[in-house]
């Protein structure tokens, strides 16, 4: 496949971050931890209008906390917001949140996807899945492919999951002249089309012939839903999730402004994408330990750099997900 990323030759995880899975292959469900360093900045941006999450208005750039202890991408819908629980444990366990008079208080940012139709949807991610998960994290290339989060997942779902292609968690990375680390994550689950740079589709419909089926091209034909595709669509739940992990040193706008840039790397590497049915949201983690720079033109082109970086491996996490 032209344009598919040679994940195994890109640079690991930034310093001190670590991703783990923990998967239920026979439920076709799972989810995937991802544990920055201890002052991690974050923010996240949210483009689809068919959400699930947990506590991401802490990362808004007008919420005084800073970071979070860690952020989780699951399965099993709504319900599988229940795993996040198992990592505030593990977080509590060590130490690691939010100083209050209290307390430690971890934060964990969650986004859901839905794949309760993959498998047995009354088996989804709770607090003892989050929690093993954490004690399966590692640092390095994440692994990638069905598992974790995406385990249960697909895309190109027009014509229903039956028809649809095999979605997964992908990475991707890159290395900055400057030696500042970009990476992406990606959790595969999109309502609409896996593409190429070339254009070439990776994962999509496939037809009555078994010939992969552009989704752009044939909506315009269905101007109203049939009642056909009626269950079809309510039933398959649609997500891309993303975050990106740095060792940048920005501050929480910052933050939010790559993760919007990023965004464009789902545009990209999904078509359509954004749709009312799809739950697309994007974090960005940025660890780096030096002062952020000072408002001005270097900074904005020094932003512009990385959120475009970030864009870039956005796109190829996503293709790497469905390629494997």
């Amino acid at each position: 496949m032209s344009g598919v990323p040679e994940v195994s030759g890109d640079p690991g995880l930034p310093a001190g971050f670590r991703v783990g899975h923990w998967t239920d292959p026979d439920a076709r469900t799972g989810c995937t931890v991802v544990l920055p360093p201890p002052g991690t900045r974050a923010s996240v941006d949210v483009r689809g209008g068919g959400t699930g999450t947990r506590e991401i208005e802490n990362l808004s750039p007008l919420a005084n906390a800073e970071g979070p202890g860690a952020v989780l991408l699951t399965g099993g819908s709504a319900f599988g917001l229940a795993a996040a629980d198992g990592v505030v444990r593990w977080l509590e366990e060590r130490g690691l949140g939010r100083p209050t008079p209290g307390g430690i208080v971890p934060l964990v940012p969650t986004a859901v996807v839905f794949d309760l139709v993959a498998g047995e949807s009354a088996r989804r991610p709770g607090p003892a899945e989050g929690y093993a998960a954490c004690e399966a994290a590692v640092d390095g290339v994440p692994q990638r492919g069905a598992l974790g989060a995406g385990t249960g997942t697909a895309v190109g779902k027009l014509l229903g999951r039956e028809r649809a292609a095999q979605g997964g968690v992908g990475y991707a990375a890159a290395r900055l002249d400057d030696g500042t680390t970009v990476a992406a994550l990606a959790v595969a689950n999109a309502f609409g089309d896996v593409i190429g740079e070339d254009g070439r589709l990776f994962g999509a419909p496939r037809g009555e012939d078994g010939s992969l089926v552009r989704t752009a091209e044939v909506l315009p034909t269905m101007p109203d839903l049939p009642e056909s595709r009626d269950i079809a669509v309510r039933e398959t739940g649609n997500t891309t999730l993303v975050c990106v992990c740095t060792d940048a040193s920005i501050d929480k706008r910052t933050c939010a402004i790559v993760a919007r840039m990023a965004g464009a790397g789902i545009a990209r590497a999904v078509d359509p994408t954004f749709t009312p049915i799809d739950g697309d949201v994007v974090f960005c983690l940025a660890a780096g330990s030096d002062p952020p720079r000072s408002p001005g033109l270097a900074a904005s082109w020094a932003i512009t750099v990385l959120g475009t970086v970030a864009a870039t491996v956005t796109a190829r996490a996503i293709r790497d997900a469905v390629a494997k």
